[in-house]
């Protein structure tokens, strides 16, 4: 999926999200936002200044959330995203109610809605991950000019072709090969292989990475 089309899914099918962000003492804290606007390379979201909420979007400027689709574990498709944020004030509030006409309901005068202001994601990455096939669909996704961090395993030339992870698999996802090949759409990043593997030939990608 184009980027803009997860951004989609995620504004106006899934919406209601929940977002982690860190206080000054640096412990974490999660709460529910829905997403209310998108474009093609970005998310926007609202709240009112006096939350502590926007107070440690200030202090932080980085957020990271996920949100979810689906009746049960199976009928999931989990869109997860991290990145910059800005605040931009009251002047998108009101495209927001136009696009959002329950919140008609939770801010129902002008008054109430002066404190309303709408930050943007503009800049970060993500991960799509839909349970709704077998084996389940991965891809990851960047935006704003964010590169995508390497994540999960590879085999390498150290593979002797014995099997074992082939067979330890839970989603099918290792072709056999010179050597074994992961195909990373249909990793799950158990880490199964690279426990079962008796020649240490299966490598975390990030572990490779900062080894250079």
């Amino acid at each position: 999926m184009e980027v803009k089309d997860i951004f989609s899914l995620l504004v106006k099918e899934i919406h209601s999200t929940v977002f982690a962000t860190v206080d000054k003492n640096g412990f974490p804290h999660t709460c529910v936002i829905d997403l209310m606007l998108c474009d093609d390379s970005s998310i926007y979201f609202l709240t009112s200044r006096g939350k502590e909420f926007y107070t440690r979007l200030l202090n932080q400027e980085y957020v990271s959330l996920s949100g979810m689709k689906g009746n049960d574990t199976l009928s999931t498709v989990v869109v997860s995203v991290r990145g910059k944020i800005r605040e931009l004030g009251g002047g998108l509030v009101g495209k927001v109610f136009e696009q959002n006409t329950y919140m008609e309901r939770i801010y129902p005068n002008e008054i109430s809605r002066k404190v309303l202001t709408v930050f943007q994601i503009y800049e970060g990455e993500g991960e799509l991950f839909d349970l709704r096939q077998q084996p389940p669909f991965r891809e990851s996704f960047s935006f704003g000019g964010a590169d995508i961090t390497q994540a999960g395993y590879h085999i390498t030339d150290a593979c002797r072709q014995c099997g074992k992870c082939i067979q330890a698999c839970p989603s099918g996802c290792i072709e056999e090969g010179t050597p074994f090949f992961i195909h990373e759409e249909n990793c799950i990043h158990c880490g199964t292989c690279y426990e079962i593997c008796p020649f240490s030939a299966v490598k975390k990608k990030k572990e490779e990475i900062d080894r250079g």
